[in-house]
């Protein structure tokens, strides 16, 4: 945990509740499919809000809408958002999306004193998701495939001993990716698709789609329509309780807020 105030988590959190706004804006409007993910998931089930100690939203989208968002984000998102992505921030580590405010600063634990180049802001992450085949053999292959792609990733939260190997990473995430199915087996699994690294987990797509809303700091916002289904794949089912403050895991080594 650092030392951040209350008072500026708060406002952070504030800050990233209007990005994700406008993202479902956007979802709506190009008949986007996505989720509460993760954190933010839980925060909807325990809290109808943000984890008070969080400091960034969760998303997850199918690999086909996530592809459709990149296509129209960069003209759709206002200027308080910056569209973080390998190709619009050459100095971004990492596979996925997020959607940067540049309206508050957070420094994270492993960029400590570092010089970083890429942009900074809160942020929200999206995370592309695969539906594939449900099986031993593809269930073992998944694990082994999403422990090798943490091996290779960059330095974060949840891969503490990467090594960035992007060359390597694109290898595995190509066969996660060759994997995927379309969404109409209700008895196959939805899974990560490799992009991030952090989390392994399996899902009945039956119990993921189709989606229900659930409440999320006095707003409705989709997630799987059986969210105790999903946290206990991430979480166990023990995700009901609040842990002790020595295991609550932060992001954020610091939050700065714009002046303006």
């Amino acid at each position: 945990m650092s030392d951040i105030s209350q008072h500026t988590l708060r406002k952070s959190q504030l800050i990233i509740l209007d990005m994700l706004i406008e993202f479902d804006a956007i979802c709506k409007k190009h008949d986007l499919q996505y989720w509460l993910d993760s954190g933010t998931l839980l925060g909807a089930a325990r809290y109808q809000g943000f984890i008070p100690w969080d400091d960034d939203v969760d998303l997850s989208m199918p690999i086909e809408d996530y592809n459709k968002f990149k296509d129209v984000a960069i003209n759709e998102l206002s200027d308080d958002i910056f569209f973080q992505t390998k190709q619009t921030d050459k100095n971004f580590k990492f596979d996925y999306i997020k959607l940067r405010s540049n309206k508050a600063k957070i420094v994270e634990f492993h960029e400590q004193g570092k010089d970083i180049k890429y942009h900074q802001g809160v942020f929200v992450d999206i995370f592309p998701m695969l539906n594939i085949d449900n099986g031993k053999v593809n269930k073992t292959t998944y694990d082994n495939t999403l422990e090798s792609i943490r091996s290779f990733s960059s330095i974060s939260l949840h891969t503490p001993n990467g090594i960035d190997n992007p060359v390597k990473r694109k290898e595995l995430t190509k066969e996660l990716h060759g994997m995927h199915k379309d969404w109409q087996d209700a008895t196959s699994k939805v899974i990560y698709s490799g992009e991030m690294p952090d989390v392994s987990a399996w899902f009945d797509l039956g119990k993921v789609l189709p989606l229900k809303s659930l409440e999320f700091e006095g707003l409705e916002f989709p997630v799987p329509c059986d969210y105790h289904h999903y946290l206990t794949e991430i979480y166990t089912s023990n995700y009901t309780q609040t842990p002790p403050k020595e295991k609550r895991k932060t992001h954020a080594f610091s939050i700065e807020l714009n002046s303006n």
